[in-house]
């Protein structure tokens, strides 16, 4: 099975190339966009391990162009910067699955093996943590302003500075 992995982080990217190589997998890979669609014209891989912050780049960006060129092949949405409102534009632009940062090999394997019956998670009763909400929300109006912070920190009544450090933080667990 054929699998290219975009990914900025040149170290990660071979580390998860050798890991998934033992796995049978045949790994190509991409550390920034031109590349990516470079490699997957070339290659035509069966799975794309993308991940979502590609340098200054957005990996959103690139689902589209990349199912328009491989309407097929599973594309997989790694981030470590996970949101509701990005879960939602990414499967809305055609990623098949989107997995959060760390990950363990097991669940990667599962997603990238189409068993999405395995990954699916159920929404339980737990209430989220007010930090937790708050990161959600910003994520939510950010995305409708485009990404554009300074819009989102006027409407959130917040000064831009204090929306850039707040993104810059990983987002709390429940």
């Amino acid at each position: 099975m054929k699998l290219l992995i975009i990914e900025d982080d040149i170290n990660l990217a071979s580390t998860l190339a050798r890991r998934l190589t033992k796995q049978g997998f045949i790994c190509d890979v991409a550390h920034n966009q031109s590349d990516a669609l470079l490699r997957a014209r070339q290659i035509v891989p069966d799975s794309i391990l993308l991940d979502m912050k590609l340098g200054d780049d957005n990996g959103l960006m690139l689902i589209k162009p990349l199912r328009n060129l491989l309407e097929n092949t599973h594309i997989v949405l790694l981030t470590g910067f996970a949101s509701i409102a990005t879960a939602v534009e990414a499967m809305r632009l055609g990623a098949n699955d989107y997995l959060t940062k760390p990950i363990d090999m097991a669940t990667l394997l599962k997603a990238l093996n189409n068993e999405t019956s395995e990954l699916q998670t159920s929404i339980d009763d737990a209430v989220m943590s007010p930090e937790r909400l708050e990161w959600e929300h910003i994520q939510q109006v950010l995305h409708s302003n485009d990404g554009n912070i300074s819009v989102t920190a006027r409407q959130l009544n917040m000064h831009r500075r204090t929306l850039q450090r707040k993104l810059q933080k990983k987002p709390v667990q429940q």
